[in-house]
């Protein structure tokens, strides 16, 4: 439910940021990541998930109070997974079709994950053009494909990031490390979720 209020706040204050005045406060660029679950961070034994993803990202600067600034965040993103079940006996006996549903998941596979994540980003300006920035989005997303932790279709995307910039003149750009969390509210079977570590790097112009 708090990603549904989450979404819900953050989209209707979209519109009021979409004029020419505030225009110069936009920063639109195109970040490039990798993450995985079969990490120091989380490596859970049971199956392995590796995305590489594209975000096309675009803040807007909700207040600026020197030191410290307060952003929203959109991020159309997609992700190319790798993806394989390493336990079979995740699959326990009492699913129908346990047998034929171990031998398809046990198998490497790869599909697409498509999302669209609205968030808040709090920076904190370390230098004049060197800050670093703490960020936490949800948002719709489509999986290409089912998984025995995950059914295809429509699920949620929630993302942690924990980040570094470096500004120059109407460019900048970012490193940042991140958690991310797949799954649908139990809108249906199996909805155990995707974990992922990762670290993605971009750039950004300032409009």
């Amino acid at each position: 439910m708090y990603r549904l209020v989450f979404l819900l706040s953050l989209v209707l204050g979209i519109p009021k940021v979409f004029t020419q005045e505030n225009q110069k406060k936009f920063f639109i660029g195109l970040n490039y990541g990798q993450a995985s679950q079969n990490n120091f961070v989380l490596n859970d034994p049971d199956y392995a998930y590796k995305n590489e993803f594209l975000k096309f990202q675009i803040n807007y600067l909700l207040s600026d109070n020197k030191r410290w600034n307060y952003e929203l965040t959109i991020e159309p993103s997609i992700y190319f997974v790798k993806y394989q079940l390493l336990n079979r006996f995740f699959i326990t006996p009492d699913i129908p079709n346990h047998i034929e549903l171990q031998e398809l998941y046990t198998q490497k596979r790869r599909f697409n994950e498509y999302a669209l994540n609205l968030g808040v980003l709090v920076r904190y300006n370390i230098l004049k053009n060197f800050s670093t920035y703490i960020q936490g989005s949800v948002g719709p997303m489509i999986s290409g494909d089912d998984t025995e932790r995950l059914k295809k279709g429509f699920a949620f995307s929630d993302i942690l990031g924990l980040g570094f910039s470096y500004s120059k003149q109407k460019l900048r750009f970012d490193f940042r490390f991140t958690l991310r969390h797949n799954s649908n509210l139990d809108f249906a079977f199996p909805n155990s979720g995707h974990n992922s570590a990762g670290i993605e790097t971009g750039i950004s112009f300032n409009l």
